[in-house]
């Protein structure tokens, strides 16, 4: 593991990376500084540059965000989350359980009008009668972590599969404080002795779906040693990257922001990964 100052000192040892959003690019309301520039020059490089979040939502309320806070959809050459892989098992039906459902509860951060926008589901909001729970984001800053326990007992209870599209446990919000986030909420559910599935990092579907837009990028060869996943999370962007096969780089923003070298070892503990590199902040 070593440390840089820039993701300057990586370019040569890489083709392309996969750049978290949430704590590493944004803090969900403003970019940080320096790294529209950092992206324009890794672009300048002939670097292919994938953004790959946990968000729950799909790609296009995404990118719109991005765009409102300065960073284009042509700063980067393609975005995908977790919530692109949910829909997307949703709608091939490549799980008994999602294949068989027809009512869904829908719990997202705010609403999500394009949750089951094309699929073959109603929506419904009551857990006693809903056929599959759709686990995409967390209110737990203003709702309980108790009242969505109580929400969502009669749902754990009939043994209703919980498709989680969001699996990071905690969330930063914009003025840097910590939330519970969709993946304690998922925990929850669990404990209940509901079915889980687990859908983004660090879980191998969302990279398999980033290799299949890599690959005509880099000329239909990927060299996995040459792509480097560069997040703020030890349990999923290190932990995913690593399971890939890929390079990682730790950025001490988001979640690691103000936490100095013991947390970072923690972590490591933790989650029983190292990343290759640890960078201050992106830029």
């Amino acid at each position: 593991m070593r440390r840089v100052r820039s993701v300057e000192a990586l370019l040569d040892e890489a083709d392309a990376f996969l750049l978290d959003q949430f704590g590493t690019l944004h803090n969900g309301a403003t970019l940080y500084p320096g790294v529209a520039e950092a992206m324009a020059a890794m672009r300048s490089a002939g670097k292919r540059l994938i953004i790959l979040s946990n968000s729950g939502r799909r790609s296009r309320p995404n990118i719109a965000r991005l765009s409102r806070i300065g960073l284009p959809p042509d700063s980067y050459d393609g975005f995908l989350s977790s919530g692109d892989v949910a829909w997307n098992l949703m709608a091939e039906g490549r799980h008994p359980a999602v294949a068989g459902a027809r009512r869904c509860l829908v719990l997202s951060r705010g609403v999500d009008p394009e949750a089951l926008e094309g699929l073959d589901l109603e929506p419904t909001d009551d857990a006693a009668t809903a056929d599959l729970v759709l686990l995409l984001g967390s209110d737990a800053d203003r709702i309980s972590l108790d009242a969505y326990r109580e929400r969502l007992a009669p749902a754990a209870a009939r043994g209703t599969l919980c498709l989680c599209g969001n699996p990071d446990r905690t969330m930063v919000l914009p003025d840097g404080a910590l939330a519970p986030a969709a993946g304690q909420i998922a925990e929850l559910y669990a404990e209940m002795g509901g079915p889980v599935l687990w859908i983004g990092k660090p879980g191998a579907a969302i990279y398999d779906a980033a290799f299949d837009l890599l690959q005509p990028m880099l000329g239909g060869a990927i060299d996995r040693a040459r792509i480097w996943a560069v997040g703020d999370s030890i349990e999923h962007d290190v932990a995913g990257a690593a399971a890939q096969g890929c390079r990682s780089v730790l950025v001490m923003t988001g979640l690691m922001a103000g936490r100095g070298d013991a947390a970072v070892a923690e972590e490591m503990a933790r989650w029983g990964r190292m990343p290759d590199a640890i960078l201050p902040q992106f830029a």
